[in-house]
């Protein structure tokens, strides 16, 4: 039996495999099981019923998601630089045409994610366009079969001279968040959960180890975020599902002294 890509049909996770036994997120803590069992698509499947969509966020920043729906349904973000672009989380699968317009967008540098959440179909960003930096933080290469990491990394990693990966850990042991001090954005994994109403307001902001499994962070953990965010300016946050614009680095520390407040809880805090 041949080695293909597999997608799991319950949160999108992808495997490299002969015949998956199970998916290492659904059956991770933070995620929930398939009610009805392990159900693994071919990518051949896959890409013969899904497309996807890019849109311009900014000058310098663009958004790839897939339709229908894929598992926890991503967001891979593609920041623009003149010295090589750098792509950050992955779309759950990308069409033909996604790939064409990244193509023509200059291409991929340097390739990272957060976390096994924000991965996404990375394989496929690796194989169309061989970045040679595929950047995941030490903790979490036990969930990279699906592509191959050509820069591990410890504590921080410069992807150019103002885009820096720091390990926050936290709510994966490998947690990484992005810092693009140029665009003053900070690409935050799961670090921070964002509710937003219809109209994409960002409305409340919580900080947690498992949001849907409702378990808090500890103390620790906490702290750990609030040491790595402190030093770092930004005026968006951007999670592997939202983009939100207006929280910065002031409202993201109050929400950790928030919750470093109070005993360990899921609270979301009110902007």
């Amino acid at each position: 039996m041949p080695l293909t890509h597999y997608a799991c049909a319950n949160c999108g996770f992808w495997q490299e495999h002969f015949a998956p036994p199970d998916c290492p997120v659904c059956t991770d803590v933070r995620n929930d099981l398939p009610p009805d069992g392990w159900h693994f698509l071919p990518e051949s499947e896959v890409a013969a019923t899904h497309e996807g969509d890019a849109r311009q966020i900014a000058d310098d920043l663009w958004a790839f998601t897939t339709t229908p729906h894929l598992g926890l349904g991503g967001t891979g973000w593609l920041i623009v630089r003149p010295e090589g672009n750098i792509a950050f989380e992955a779309a759950p699968y990308y069409s033909e045409a996604m790939l064409a317009r990244i193509g023509a967008l200059g291409g991929i540098a340097s390739l990272a994610a957060s976390h096994p959440h924000g991965y996404g179909a990375l394989f496929q960003l690796q194989r169309a366009f061989a970045p040679p930096v595929v950047a995941i933080q030490r903790e979490d290469l036990a969930y990279t079969k699906a592509f191959r990491v050509t820069a591990p990394f410890d504590d921080t990693l410069a992807l150019t001279g103002d885009v820096v990966l720091h390990h926050v850990g936290g709510h994966y042991a490998g947690q990484a968040a992005l810092h693009d001090a140029r665009g003053r954005r900070l690409f935050c994994g799961d670090m921070f959960k964002i509710d937003q109403d219809a109209d994409g307001r960002s409305t409340h902001v919580s900080s947690h180890k498992a949001f849907h499994r409702n378990i808090p962070l500890t103390h620790r953990e906490l702290q750990t975020y609030r040491d790595a965010v402190a030093p770092l300016d930004f005026e968006a946050v951007l999670t592997p599902l939202e983009y939100a614009p207006g929280i910065d680095t002031a409202k993201a520390l109050a929400v950790l002294d928030a919750a470093l407040a109070v005993p360990p809880q899921v609270t979301r805090y009110p902007l």
